[in-house]
């Protein structure tokens, strides 16, 4: 049983709708990374690497979808809307053009994960296959991701940070 504190306090239906499909997209990752490990495959084999071409993919259309530059305002239009907002019980924290600073409080892939009972460590691992993907959207737009704390490491929040590297050497 996780120890994991991942309460959503948001309980609007329509939320919790959105929540579950994001739950069952967490199952599905879950249990393809189940199978393969019965038949002997690691998952950090192969996982990190097609989420990452996934979030590749959803960058690119993103950024198309935000006119086609790589502002993380851009991003923040176009991915974090009020909707995810929401569902994330999300705090956006600093935006411009080449940061992006987001805190969230509740993690929908978490709570599938912890729903098939998977142990702590499990669940740590899978967060950093699924963050593959965002990491893959951060490159789309010229960014790096960094992951200063997440639910799933039994932190508070996910404290996810797009960050543009040039901007990092201004700031310093």
């Amino acid at each position: 049983m996780s120890s994991i504190k991942n309460e959503a306090s948001i309980k609007n239906p329509l939320i919790a709708a959105i929540r579950e499909q994001l739950e069952h997209r967490a199952l599905w990752m879950y249990l393809l990374c189940d199978e393969a490990a019965k038949k002997g495959l690691l998952s950090g084999e192969y996982a990190p690497d097609a989420i990452r071409r996934c979030g590749l993919y959803q960058g690119g259309q993103l950024r198309q979808k935000a006119g086609g530059g790589d502002s993380l305002k851009g991003l923040k239009k176009t991915l974090f809307t009020k909707p995810a907002q929401w569902v994330f019980e999300m705090k956006v924290r600093r935006c411009d053009d080449d940061h992006l600073d987001l805190d969230f409080h509740y993690c929908p892939l978490v709570k599938a994960w912890q729903k098939q009972g998977c142990t702590d460590e499990e669940i740590r691992q899978l967060c950093e296959h699924a963050m593959c993907g965002d990491a893959g959207i951060a490159e789309s737009f010229g960014c790096r991701l960094e992951l200063p704390a997440t639910i799933a490491r039994g932190d508070e929040c996910c404290q996810i940070r797009f960050v543009r590297p040039q901007a990092e050497a201004q700031d310093a």
